[in-house]
């Protein structure tokens, strides 16, 4: 680190990010023995940094994908990738049709207001979005050869489709996970055939290894991971934690540190104590810890939480510390990655 930036965890304020160096480098090691290359697109939206970006750029992933306006700025900003995606709709794309000049810059449409949105803001390539069964974007097959018909008489180059099996990425049964898959990616496929273009973008981190019909993953979470993806049958193990302080210990049993729900993202439920104890509740800036020996627990001790979901609990967030020892202890800070793709 330089001279006037922490040394170690000890001189972080708390709360704070830290990625375990290790964990992050085995994760993208397993990953890319699948999804090497331009087989996989990594989704910015999990970890909103370039500088973690970057890493993955130097692997050989050159092109990625991004759920604001912003997210895709910052990428050109930051010279990461030589093709962006906007994998989700905007009416706010004016201000990326300028940006093609640094990068290819591709968006997903599935209706006419956002496909004019797209001709409006000269935007020159877009995919198709397809509802493969997840209640969110995306349109029939029937509407994308339409919208596809209407961008290329404009001057869009069609580029292919998209779809997103998100309902699809926790189902327990490998076997029957793979099974819903190849459903949804049918209903992709049909669209694909009446479509047209190279790209079948879809899948994630919990369908990487089992959606073989798309040309390219959409995955993101698989960098750090969380606890929601942890105990899966999935090769990857958590890299992220949120560094606290115990701040109390009450002789009734139970010890608190100053991260609560302004410090996690909390919609897949309570963080992950790494310690030996577990986590009883969160308020807004408290996280209250059961520990099984209380007097091995004193004021102004770090504990380190692993988050439930990765994405909303780094947008909390403006700075990742990796580290390569246990962060608990004053492990030694090797790197910063300023999370400089928050926000819209």
């Amino acid at each position: 680190m330089t001279a006037s930036g922490p040394a170690t965890t000890t001189d972080l304020r708390t709360p704070a990010l830290v990625v375990d160096r290790a964990a992050f480098e085995d994760n993208c090691a397993a990953m890319d023995t699948i999804r090497p290359g331009r087989s996989l697109r990594p989704h910015v939206k999990a970890f909103k940094s370039t500088a973690l970006a970057r890493e993955l750029d130097r692997a050989g992933h050159r092109g990625f994908c991004a759920a604001t306006p912003a997210e895709i700025e910052g990428m050109v900003r930051a010279g990461v990738g030589d093709d962006l995606l906007l994998a989700n709709e905007s009416l706010d794309v004016a201000r990326l049709g300028s940006l093609e000049t640094d990068a290819v810059v591709t968006v997903a449409v599935d209706s006419d207001p956002i496909l004019d949105a797209a001709i409006a803001g000269g935007v020159r390539s877009i995919l198709i979005d397809i509802d493969v069964g997840l209640p969110r974007c995306g349109c029939d097959a029937e509407t994308g050869e339409r919208l596809a018909a209407r961008a290329r008489a404009a001057g869009l180059e069609v580029r292919g489709v998209m779809g997103y099996e998100g309902h699809l990425m926790m189902v327990p049964d490998r076997e029957r996970r793979r099974a819903k898959v190849e459903a949804a990616m049918a209903v992709l496929a049909e669209a694909h055939a009446r479509i047209g273009g190279d790209v079948v973008s879809a899948g994630g981190t919990g369908t990487f290894d089992l959606n073989e019909w798309c040309t390219e993953v959409q995955a993101g979470s698989y960098t750090l991971l969380d606890t929601h993806y942890d105990g899966s049958d999935l090769p990857f193990r958590p890299a992220l934690g949120v560094l606290a302080t115990v701040i109390s210990v009450n002789p009734r049993g139970w010890i608190v540190a100053d991260a609560g729900l302004k410090a996690l993202g909390m919609d897949h439920g309570d963080p992950t104590w790494v310690g030996p104890g577990s986590v009883m509740f969160c308020s807004d800036e408290h996280v209250t810890l059961r520990p099984d020996r209380l007097a091995d627990h004193h004021v102004g001790d770090r504990v380190l939480l692993r988050p439930g979901h990765v994405d909303p609990t780094i947008a909390r967030h403006r700075t990742m510390w990796v580290v390569d020892d246990d962060p608990t202890e004053g492990a030694a800070i090797v790197d910063e990655w300023p999370i400089d793709l928050r926000h819209w």
